[in-house]
């Protein structure tokens, strides 16, 4: 098993060298073509990751991959809206949004493993923490249904504060920097607070879909590779999406109903069992309905995104 994180780490790895490398060396505006093809790839990676899950460790282990790729995608979605709250309220300019994703990707890389090593280790050693988290998702999913938009104070960031605290910030951009020098001085740039604010960000997200995930399979491998598969497919879909989020203007509630079903199951394991099959076609339903029912009664303008306070 070892030799299987060894590989997977050394490919992502070269992914993530190539993208930035080869393919975005350039800051530019990411298109709608590039973007769908981007999603497009690593949906097909995904694929064909869980077709060698399949081959290799048999039919359960692909179902939990392809249950749990299916959750954290799907609540990435939602997660994409406070992307462009943020965006908005550093008034990033399009070309550089690529590359704060990118680096906001690749911390999420390291800071999911350790949430998923904690979770696992923490189940494993306390059995009646499945009833904690399955409480929470049941309040979570709850608070997102009555609740329609996320609210964004980066203002408010603790992590932001700590920033300026330490180093001084400028008030524009220079280019897609983080830091620069000026009269013998470092500065960091806003690009640096965007980066600190989608981290600090993904940490509260994954503090949602991790316990979720841990519904589906207790295999620390399963549930990384499938968050990570997931987190590499949310920066391409973000692009590819950004302009139509109120196309899934329903699909918060169907998030909320995912989340509370992944509660209930937490919560009644010991005494019913519901099969990761069960699972993966109670998740799919709820996307399919929420999506559809999004397109058949569209939101019209009646649910606007919220307006953010400029940056200072």
């Amino acid at each position: 098993m070892i030799l299987w994180w060894v590989i997977f780490g050394v490919f992502i790895f070269a992914m993530l060298a190539l993208d930035l490398g080869v393919f975005n060396r350039k800051v530019h505006v990411i298109k709608m073509k590039e973007a769908l093809l981007w999603t497009a790839f690593w949906l097909i990676l995904a694929s064909l990751f869980c077709a060698g899950i399949y081959f290799f460790y048999g039919h359960s282990k692909a179902m939990e991959f392809t249950a749990a790729y299916l959750i954290e995608y799907s609540l990435s979605i939602d997660n994409l809206f406070v992307f462009m709250l943020i965006f908005r309220f550093f008034n990033v300019p399009v070309a550089y949004e690529h590359k704060a994703l990118f680096w906001g990707i690749l911390l999420a890389l390291v800071t999911r493993a350790a949430f998923i090593f904690a979770g696992v280790a923490l189940i494993n050693t306390f059995s009646w923490v499945m009833y904690v988290f399955g409480v929470f998702l049941i309040f979570t999913g709850i608070k997102m249904a009555l609740n329609k938009h996320s609210e964004v104070h980066p203002d408010r960031n603790v992590a932001i504060k700590l920033l300026r605290f330490f180093i001084p910030l400028t008030k524009e951009f220079s280019g897609a920097k983080f830091f620069i020098i000026q009269n013998g001085k470092r500065f960091a740039t806003p690009m640096l607070a965007v980066l600190v604010a989608l981290e600090t960000t993904d940490i509260l997200f994954a503090i949602d879909s991790i316990p979720a995930v841990l519904a589906i399979s207790k295999d620390p491998f399963i549930i990384y590779t499938s968050n990570v598969f997931a987190i590499l497919g949310l920066r391409s879909l973000f692009f590819a999406i950004s302009g139509l989020m109120k196309l899934f203007h329903l699909l918060h509630y169907g998030l909320a109903a995912i989340l509370s079903f992944v509660g209930v199951k937490m919560l009644i394991e010991d005494f019913f069992h519901i099969t990761v099959a069960a699972s993966l076609m109670v998740i799919t339903s709820i996307l399919a309905v929420s999506i559809i029912t999004s397109v058949i009664w569209p939101d019209n303008g009646k649910n606007e995104i919220p307006p953010v306070r400029a940056k200072e």
